[in-house]
Formats: C-alpha cells, sequence, structure tokens
C-alpha cells in the first residue's frame, strides 16, 4: 500500500542507501522518495511554468521526472542523488513548456515574475531573479531599488531583445542553476551556454545601467 511504511525508519539512511534497497526488493521506499522530494517538483514548477497552462499538469512531469531519477541514478556516474534529481525534474519539466511553446511558435516567452525568489541551493541567500543581472559591484541600495523598477522593461528585453538560445539558457539559469547544469538540461556544450548566458546578462544590464 502507498504510504504503508516507518518514515522515522527511512530517515535514518541516505537517498544512494534508500534507492539501492528500493531496486533490491524494497518497492514501498519509491512513496517515501517520492514524498520526500515533492517540495522540490513544486519549487520548480512555480520557477518554470507556462502562463495560462495548468500547473498540474506540470507538477505532474516533474513527478515523473523524479521517479524516472530514482530508477536512472547511477551510483558511480552520477554526483549526489539530489543533483541528479534536480537535473531530471528540470529537464522534464523544461522539455513540457518547450514542446508547448513551440505549438505556439515561441519559447518561453511566459516566465516567472522577476522579482520571485530564486529556489534552489546554489542561490541560497534567495536573490530575486533580477538582483542575479547586477555585478558584485552594483550591489548598493540605489541599483537594488532601481533594478525592481525596471521589471517591465527587463521582462520585454528578455522576450524581445535575447535570441532563443540566450532565452532558453539565461531562463534556466535564473532558476538556480549553474551553467554546467543548464547545458546538461538542454543538451548543449557548456561553452555554448556560458557564452549565451553571458550574452544575456550584457544585453539586460545595459538596460539597467542605461537608467
Amino acid at each position: 500500500m502507498a504510504g504503508d511504511y516507518d518514515n522515522n525508519k527511512y530517515s535514518e539512511y541516505t537517498d544512494e542507501e534508500l534507492i539501492d534497497r528500493y531496486r533490491n526488493g524494497e518497492t514501498v521506499i519509491i512513496d517515501y522518495l517520492m514524498i520526500k522530494y515533492k517540495n522540490l517538483v513544486l519549487s520548480k514548477t512555480k520557477s518554470l511554468y507556462l502562463l495560462g497552462g495548468e500547473t498540474e499538469d506540470l507538477i505532474q512531469e516533474g513527478m515523473i521526472g523524479l521517479f524516472q531519477a530514482v530508477n536512472d541514478y547511477d551510483f558511480g556516474r552520477d554526483a549526489s542523488f539530489f543533483t541528479f534529481a534536480d537535473l531530471c525534474v528540470t529537464r522534464k519539466i523544461y522539455n513540457a513548456i518547450k514542446a508547448s511553446n513551440e505549438k505556439k511558435h515561441s519559447f518561453l516567452n511566459n516566465y516567472v515574475s522577476l522579482n520571485s525568489p530564486v529556489e534552489g541551493e546554489n542561490n541560497a541567500e534567495g536573490l530575486a531573479l533580477l538582483e542575479r543581472l547586477a555585478n558584485a559591484d552594483d550591489s548598493e541600495p540605489e541599483t537594488m531599488a532601481l533594478i525592481g523598477e525596471l521589471k517591465e522593461e527587463v521582462v520585454a528585453a528578455i522576450n524581445k531583445e535575447l535570441t532563443d538560445l540566450e532565452r532558453e539558457n539565461f531562463l534556466l539559469y535564473l532558476t538556480g542553476m549553474t551553467n554546467s547544469e543548464v547545458a546538461r538540461v538542454v543538451g548543449r556544450s557548456p561553452k555554448e551556454t556560458d557564452n549565451a548566458i553571458q550574452r544575456a546578462k550584457v544585453k539586460l544590464r545595459k538596460i539597467i545601467k542605461s537608467r
């Protein structure tokens, strides 16, 4: 029966140990892992969503990605299970959004508010998305206030000024992923991904600094 397990018992083990036990026949562990990492799926859904789309559909895609992560995790090849699951969930939601937007001849045009905090361990301080556009030297209060005022202009610039390649890489970067993680999700080389993200930053900083 789903959920018929001892939370305290399983919490004593690492994810990797639990996955090993799951693959050796203790199938109820999949329910524990799916519940444990559901918040990861929800956080990614909030960061990558289709305006006018069904949030539940994207959550479902993310849960499928999580299930695949449990079954595909390679103990010898992949990093920690959390890192692998994060990539699998993001990739699954990303592919769903990409497929939907391709039907509309656009890509990720309707995106998360740039004032929303970025989720994920790579942005532990919870910086707003727009704050990630600023250089470290431009972090004084006046600059941060100006960035907030430019929200609509920056959103418009992301949609109008960035190429499809720059936009898809930059928006994934804004979810808190590293450049190398973005490269794995979109299936491009790290160098190509890094260049696209840097070009996007340069274009958007020009808008901020021109004010």
